[in-house]
């Protein structure tokens, strides 16, 4: 008998209904073997008691199983069977966990392991171990729960217990990956993945296995999730075990959705319904596909779905998942109620499936559950302008929970968000200002575990952590200029830090993994001849801060639509084509200056500015903004232009030509269907006159000979004339080789020498790309500046195959020699290309950009 924790409820609704750990009791404290001990079966009365209390577990009755547990461990205590009260113990304290009770699972943790040690049973004790380094881990110390799972695969060990050894390294590898660790999860991953080929087909075997596929896809390597979804299914379908086979399905529609494979996900959906054995899977599939048809808008396959599936909740036992179910129901119903001109549910049918959901979760005293009832609740009120209904529940669920904020942190922190949406409904801005504040307050606090392995609830970032930065700010910046010059500082240094907050969440959420980073610094440390343009895209609004050294910040904005911002967008790039003439970009650039600079310009003109520092926001990061005209010269005609995604820069060393020593790389030929660059070889030959360089150019240009050579010495830059794509995607952005690629996610292991660890000072990218058609590329060229490490990346925004390139890196990297800062040493490059007929059209000099330190 195994229950399997669910994977989904994000707020409002973004269902991946996925078990993530099917593991055995012992694993990680969240599911049961299939029998007990021979020493319970001795004792019918007792065993009675702990198979009633496992049923209800199983059944996600968590408060009902606590009851019944309890009883037993007080019978198993009066009559000192220490072997059963420390097994009866370490039951209750996963059940207390389930509720957010970390004190008392922490108490009957403690009174487990000291009954286990009297009997120097190993096995027992590791088991013990495992479900204690889980409350560490889901009490936001994955440090203290490595360690505590590390001692449980030494008593595993001991034991010969090789299902044991297993799940505790499955359950180090979400620690490791909870601590930023990444490269040793994923090596810990793929170890295992290894070791259970050797084993013969089991049902444990093929649950394991769904247990690393999940891992591999929340960590966004779905190639590989896939594949081992794909062996466990193989396993379930050769062992005929049609629950299995239901489950991992759905664990494979959950990774095709992730992939965007819309059409594959509704497949596996289907499948996984045809196959399930049990309403509540049924039923879940059902909702899967309904999310996934809701959102690609097919209203007819939604409207059949959502008027099958009410009349199946009364099959579902009480359970938390029964809960969830009727809660995600209502959500997507709420949403096809928007749908103009389709008889969709009634706003009193969802009120009704929520009212039954509350119930429920009061029935099971799920305090967590009852909360998120309460707050969908909340939200159909809220969508009724019922407003002070719906605050009233807000404050109901967030009493619920009022006990243990910090533990339930996920649901804190929307609970917090739907406030104050609510209380700014209502007008009271400053109230709602101050929930914002706390609901990103405790997202910050949750960083790690948004990209944790073993979450409960997973944020989708889009719909539920961006909307919450973008709202505050645009509260911030409400009136912001009719408030007193103090408030209006607070007001816009908030605004600040929360637009690069989300500049690195954004980054996170790219990667599926928390981002190393840096104390900021003030802008007057790193350049007094610096300011900082931070462009912010809020609802049909474009708000700019402008930061200048020693200056109160200043705001200026104006209105901007979504299809302004794509306007743009498109015009911008399509000009750059040379098939357009040089003169055909002005309007739209002029318009985008006056948005973004024109009103910064008398203060701009009053101090000594040489650098202007973008911190670009979405469409914009994928514009060069060098091409921005003022009516009579481009942008970098009168300034040095870097970018940042924020202020957290790694302090440059300088270069100079007594220690610039370079590592080339590059493709001159046509490889793996990308076309020839035959301009790498100029480009190389002109650099390797300047400056020492050690160059690997075609065949020998892999990925093994890049790293052995970053590994043997300190390069101070890293320079790579290759094909390679940005996207907003990390699994489609890369770095071309001879025979392979370069995943984003590979470059820190690559260009990271792993002896010093020291960044390197310069990476420069000269043939790379942002995606076709997707106006949020340029994240992926955010995302290499950071995983590569260096303190400063040169990259461009489209390839431009032409001795241009060539002759830009030669004026680059003279200047460079000379001391010359790189954002200096860039702009001077790019205006001999644009004093040059042969090369003044922007399309040649334009796609260059710098992004991280500009000295």
């Amino acid at each position: 008998m195994r229950f399997y924790r669910h994977l989904g409820l994000a707020l409002w609704g973004f269902l991946l209904v996925v078990a993530i750990f099917p593991l055995p009791l012992h694993s990680s404290g969240v599911a049961f073997l299939s029998g007990f001990p021979p020493a319970i079966a001795q004792s019918p009365a007792r065993l009675s008691l702990l198979d009633r209390g496992q049923q209800l577990y199983e059944a996600q009755q968590f408060a009902a199983a606590i009851q019944v547990w309890q009883q037993a461990a007080a019978e198993f205590a009066q009559t000192r069977q220490t072997r059963h009260l420390a097994l009866t113990e370490n039951y209750l304290a996963i059940a207390y966990q389930q509720l957010g009770q970390w004190d008392a699972a922490e108490t009957a943790l403690n009174r487990a392991l000291n009954a286990s040690k009297t009997l120097g049973d190993t096995a027992l004790e590791a088991r013990i171990l495992n479900a204690k380094g889980t409350l560490y881990f889901k009490r936001g110390n994955p440090e203290a729960a490595l360690e505590t799972w590390q001692q449980a695969e030494v008593f595993y060990r001991n034991s010969n217990d090789t299902e044991g050894i297993i799940t505790a390294q499955i359950n180090q590898a979400q620690a490791l990956q909870s601590m930023g660790l990444y490269r040793r999860a994923r090596i810990q991953l793929e170890r295992l993945t290894q070791q259970l080929a050797s084993l013969p087909d089991s049902d444990l075997k093929a649950a394991v296995l769904r247990s690393l596929g999940g891992v591999f896809q929340v960590v966004g390597d779905w190639p590989r999730s896939h594949q081992v979804l794909c062996q466990s299914l193989e396993i379930s379908q050769r062992l005929n075990s049609p629950a299995d086979i239901a489950e991992t399905l759905m664990r494979l529609g959950n990774t095709a959705r992730a992939r965007n494979d819309e059409a594959a996900a509704i497949q596996y959906y289907k499948q996984a319904r045809e196959q399930a054995n049990f309403p509540l899977t049924k039923i879940q599939a059902q909702l899967n596909q309904l999310s996934l048809y809701i959102a690609s808008n097919s209203q007819s396959e939604a409207l059949a779905i959502v008027r099958e599936i009410p009349e199946n909740f009364s099959a579902l036992p009480p359970s938390r998942a029964a809960v969830y179910a009727r809660v995600n129901f209502a959500d997507s119903a709420m949403k096809i109620s928007q749908w103009e001109g389709v008889e969709s549910p009634s706003k009193a049918a969802i009120a009704e499936q929520l009212a039954a959901a509350i119930h429920q979760a009061q029935q099971l005293n799920d305090s967590r559950a009852t909360a998120y009832a309460l707050a969908q609740l909340a939200h159909l009120y809220e969508q009724s302008e019922r407003l002070s209904d719906a605050g009233e529940l807000i404050q109901r669920a967030m009493e619920f929970l009022a006990d243990r904020p910090n533990a339930e942190g996920d649901l804190w922190a929307l609970l917090q968000w739907q406030s104050g949406r609510i209380l700014n409904a209502q007008g009271k801005i400053n109230e709602a200002i101050a929930a914002y504040q706390q609901a990103i307050q405790t997202l910050e606090s949750l960083r790690q575990d948004l990209v944790a392995v073993d979450s409960e609830v997973r944020f989708t970032f889009r719909d539920e952590i961006e909307p919450i930065y973008r709202q505050f700010v645009q509260l911030l910046l409400q009136d912001v200029d009719s408030l007193s010059p103090a408030t209006q500082q607070q007001r816009l240094e908030a605004s600040r830090k929360a637009i690069e907050a989300l500049q690195l969440r954004e980054l996170e959420n790219f990667f599926q993994e928390a981002c190393e980073t840096y104390q900021p610094k003030p802008i007057e440390e790193i350049d007094a001849q610096a300011a900082v343009i931070y462009p912010i895209l809020l609802d049909n609004r474009l708000e700019v801060i402008l930061s200048i050294s020693g200056q109160p910040l200043q705001h200026y904005g104006s209105a901007l639509s979504d299809a302004e911002r794509g306007q743009f967008f498109q015009d911008i790039r399509q000009y750059l084509n040379p098939i357009f003439q040089p003169q055909e970009i002005l309007p739209t650039a002029q318009n985008l200056y006056e948005r973004l600079v024109r009103p910064a310009e008398p203060t701009l003109e009053l101090h000594p500015i040489e650098t202007l520092v973008f911190v670009l926001d979405g469409f914009l990061r994928s514009l060069p903004m060098s091409v921005l005209h003022d009516g009579k010269r481009f942008l970098v005609e009168k300034y040095n232009i870097a970018l940042t995604p924020g202020l957290q820069l790694l302090e440059s060393r300088g270069l100079s030509e007594s220690r610039l020593d370079l590592l080339m790389g590059g493709l001159a030929v046509a490889r793996q269907g990308f076309t020839p660059l035959p301009g790498v070889i100029g480009e190389i030959e002109q650099i390797e006159r300047l400056i020492s360089t050690h160059i690997l150019l075609n065949e020998e240009f892999t990925k093994n000979r890049l790293a052995n050579q970053v590994e043997s010495r300190q390069f101070d830059g890293i320079h790579l004339a290759t094909h390679g794509q940005f996207s907003s995607k990390a699994e489609e952005t890369f770095l071309l080789t001879w025979d392979d690629r370069i995943y984003v996610k590979d470059l820190d292991s690559l260009l990271k020498n792993r002896r010093n660890r020291q960044a390197i000072e310069l990476l420069v990218l000269s043939a790379c790309q942002t995606a076709k058609g997707d106006n949020r590329a340029a994240l992926g060229l955010a995302g290499v500046a950071v995983r590569s490490g260096a303190r400063s990346t040169l990259a461009t925004l489209w390839s431009v195959q032409d001795d241009s390139t060539a002759q830009f890196m030669a004026q680059f990297y003279r200047l460079l020699r000379q001391g010359v800062p790189k954002a200096q040493a860039l702009r001077e490059g790019q205006l001999w290309l644009l004093k040059n007929s042969k090369y003044q059209h922007p399309y040649y000099w334009s796609p260059f950009v710098l992004v991280g330190n500009w000295q």
